[in-house]
């Protein structure tokens, strides 16, 4: 299988999946949950989900939901995509943004202070 076949697919599934999670599942342990990738198997048998969210704390919870609301993403994936099989889905916390928040704060305590004029 190629890797363009993979990078599509998954483009395609991220989009699906953002939406179904914005506009369709109602249990507040998803809401305000931004899909931010998606990584297909060789096989496209499985999927790798990864999220994000701006409420801190609460990445256990989220997950929790999305993986509570698993089969419920397939059965829309199923029923909106000519896909001939629906990936198994596994969800993860995105710690990307919470890595560049940590490292521009770095970088902010690295800057000089600035010198006072006369």
């Amino acid at each position: 299988m190629t890797r363009f076949r993979k990078d599509r697919v998954a483009e395609l599934l991220l989009q699906a999946i953002s939406d179904i999670v914005m506009l369709k599942i109602k249990d507040p342990r998803v809401q305000g949950i931004t899909i931010t990738e998606v990584r297909m198997s060789g096989d496209l048998k499985s999927a790798s989900v990864y999220f994000s969210s701006l409420t801190d704390g609460k990445a256990d919870d989220h997950k929790k939901g999305l993986e509570k609301a698993a089969g419920f993403i397939r059965r829309q994936l199923r029923s909106e995509l000519d896909l001939k099989y629906i990936p198994e889905l596994s969800f993860f916390y995105d710690t990307s943004f919470d890595n560049f928040s940590h490292i521009n704060k770095l970088l902010k305590q690295l800057e000089p202070a600035p010198e006072d004029e006369l």
